[in-house]
């Protein structure tokens, strides 16, 4: 996990929903949760134009932000003329833009939905994150998968350490060098997991990154096995993180960072127990609010 000492920006996650529990999914999870929004029907009580225009908006998100016309019906089941449709309405009220390969991608006017959500997502989280630094003393970060990258949407630092991790809200990492990262990606199927490393290239951060997709994806069956993910040095040296996912389908994770000589194999066993907790907490609250 990314150790900071100066600076901080607001997040421009490019999620369509205003919830963010509801703005990211995989493409097979996503088709699901819509309630059939492919197949003709809408989600009880809804409106059948508006949660398709979801679909496309979640799918395009889900194949990391450019996405072309047979993926788009591939991936929402909708008919032809349907994505048309939708899809030059999106693309003239800027939530959609067609690239010059004419392609689509999310347009310029989610980043200021996504700013939005970000800012309330950390607010509400904040509590959760503080018990976690009460009790266990070090930075607590919470991270959303966006796309292909993993962007930083909240931080509660200890006041008492002097050495203290900072994590800049708002930036945005590759997933594969980030106990973030990979405690949302262990709940994703390999071959999604394999799609998503083929894009970001797997950049080595220090010597300790992981760098292969085989590799990668052995480490994932054990942080599936143990139920939380380390980053060992990974994406700074010196810094050791351990991270679990938030419940549910929301693409969160929760994580606590510090120093090597602070995270041993005994602290980081500790700290599971009270960032479950807080992720449980997190989840509840955007259960709540949705």
């Amino acid at each position: 996990m990314p150790a900071r000492t100066t600076g901080a920006r607001s997040s421009a996650l490019s999620s369509a929903r205003s919830s963010a529990a509801s703005s990211a999914s995989s493409s097979a999870s996503g088709r699901d949760a819509r309630s059939g929004a492919g197949n003709g029907t809408k989600a009880s009580g809804g409106v059948q134009s508006l949660d398709r225009a979801f679909a496309i908006l979640e799918t395009i998100a889900d194949a990391g932000g450019v996405i072309s016309l047979s993926q788009l019906a591939s991936g929402t089941n909708l008919p032809l003329p349907t994505i048309h449709r939708l899809v030059r309405t999106l693309v003239d009220l800027g939530y959609v833009r067609q690239e010059p390969s004419r392609q689509y991608a999310l347009g310029p006017r989610l980043i200021r939905l996504g700013e939005t959500t970000s800012r309330r997502l950390a607010t509400w989280a904040r509590p959760h994150l503080s018990a976690v630094v009460a009790e266990l003393g070090e930075s607590v970060n919470l991270a959303m998968l966006d796309g292909d990258q993993v962007v930083y949407v909240g931080q509660v630092m200890p006041s008492q350490n002097s050495m203290r991790m900072f994590t800049e809200v708002g930036r945005r990492v590759d997933p594969h060098t980030t106990a973030v990262g990979k405690a949302i990606l262990a709940s994703c199927d390999d071959d999604v997991i394999r799609g998503l490393l083929s894009r970001t290239g797997m950049a080595s951060r220090t010597e300790h990154s992981i760098t292969t997709p085989d590799e990668f994806i052995a480490e994932i069956e054990r942080t599936r096995s143990r139920g939380y993910a380390l980053d060992n040095e990974e994406q700074e040296l010196g810094v050791r993180c351990v991270a679990v996912a938030v419940p549910g389908d929301s693409r969160l994770a929760i994580s606590m960072s510090g120093p090597l000589t602070r995270m041993s194999d005994s602290n980081v066993e500790k700290a599971v127990r009270p960032l479950r907790a807080a992720a449980e907490a997190v989840a509840a609250e955007l259960h709540t609010r949705d």
